[in-house]
């Protein structure tokens, strides 16, 4: 078993503009999973880089709204809204309210930095 406390996890500076914070993840769970999760957090007015990765996604959005663009179109959405988006799918995230953005993001298979592609 492999318990992950919010309060207990450092946030990092992810390099897509997001505070990311690693909940679980194969190198975490003795290779016990195959997906990662984690929880990102963004300012309002911002917004993440355009960028592709290799593996599918589910955003889960916690707090704030958010407008999510994929490959030329746009989403609203909301707290308790989630979505999923294919792999190599074009795409960036941008905090449309006044508040902190935090969603949950689970990558399938786990996220890996050489899956990821910057486009901007």
């Amino acid at each position: 078993m492999s318990v992950q406390k919010n309060s207990e996890i450092q946030s990092i500076q992810g390099n897509e503009g997001t505070k990311i914070k690693q909940y679980f993840h194969p190198h975490n769970t003795l290779n016990g999973i195959n997906y990662s999760i984690a929880q990102f957090t963004l300012e309002s007015g911002k917004r993440s880089r355009l960028h592709k990765l290799k593996s599918s996604e589910i955003y889960y959005i916690l707090e704030g709204n958010a407008i999510l663009t994929v490959d030329e179109e746009e989403l609203n959405l909301q707290k308790d809204d989630s979505v999923y988006i294919a792999p190599n799918s074009k795409q960036f995230i941008k905090n449309a309210g006044s508040e902190d953005l935090r969603f949950l993001c689970i990558v399938e298979p786990a996220w890996k930095a050489e899956d990821e592609v910057f486009l901007d």
